[in-house]
């Protein structure tokens, strides 16, 4: 048994009474993750759904070579409801990219929740819901947008995030890459380009300073 009170914090059982929390504790647990480390990989069977609570985990698949980021989920994002939800494999390998925590809840633990409050399964399937549209999003981008004006768009969108024009992106530039959907060469140029033409500009420690904010946003218009 986990304690209770975690449930409180997570957005996905925030909503659901303390005696749900206490009957979904009773048979939840919770794992840890090295940075690098794999949850899983694309094609395996799992059957729970993975809650993170620290830390931060990629979904990638891999084409030609070349890995896609699918979504990447931050505390309080949700991992594996297609395998769980279709009794079948994972459609994509998940990584911690940091130290990462989740807590694990089994297909007897989501039950006995449901059993008890089945307000639960409505939370759930909102999430997959949300799911959907952030997939639907990223395939709108990926084919309107090209690879400059979605780096554009993750700048303005992190700067926004942060409500600072100083922003850290916590990925290297290959991963900043398969964030994108194109390759590090490209990411390397753009970056440059945008430094050239002043919009941006290094600020020590990884932090990236957004010097022409309105700029990037103009090229965001331009390119959707």
């Amino acid at each position: 048994m986990i304690d209770p009170d975690l449930f409180s914090a997570l957005p996905l059982t925030r909503p659901l009474a303390k005696a749900t929390h206490q009957v979904i504790a009773r048979s939840a647990s919770v794992r840890s993750y090295a940075q690098g480390q794999v949850l899983w990989t694309a094609g395996a069977e799992i059957d729970y759904v993975a809650v993170v609570i620290e830390g931060r985990v990629r979904v990638v698949r891999e084409s030609r070579g070349r890995q896609h980021v699918v979504h990447t989920e931050g505390p309080g994002g949700t991992l594996g409801e297609v395998p769980f939800f279709t009794c079948g494999s994972t459609p994509a390998t998940a990584i911690a990219i940091e130290p990462t925590r989740c807590v694990i809840l089994t297909r007897s633990t989501i039950a006995e929740g449901m059993r008890h409050d089945p307000e639960l399964a409505w939370l759930l399937l909102r999430r997959m819901a949300e799911r959907v549209r952030l997939l639907v999003g990223r395939l709108d981008r990926l084919a309107v947008q090209d690879a400059r004006t979605r780096l554009a768009s993750l700048l303005v969108s992190a700067a926004e995030a942060a409500q600072s024009t100083t922003i850290v992106l916590g990925m290297t530039q290959s991963a900043l890459a398969e964030e994108l959907g194109t390759v590090r060469e490209v990411v390397v140029r753009t970056l440059r380009a945008f430094r050239e033409q002043g919009m941006i500009s290094p600020a020590g420690r990884g932090e990236l300073y957004i010097r022409d904010l309105p700029a990037l946003r103009r090229m965001i218009d331009g390119g959707t």
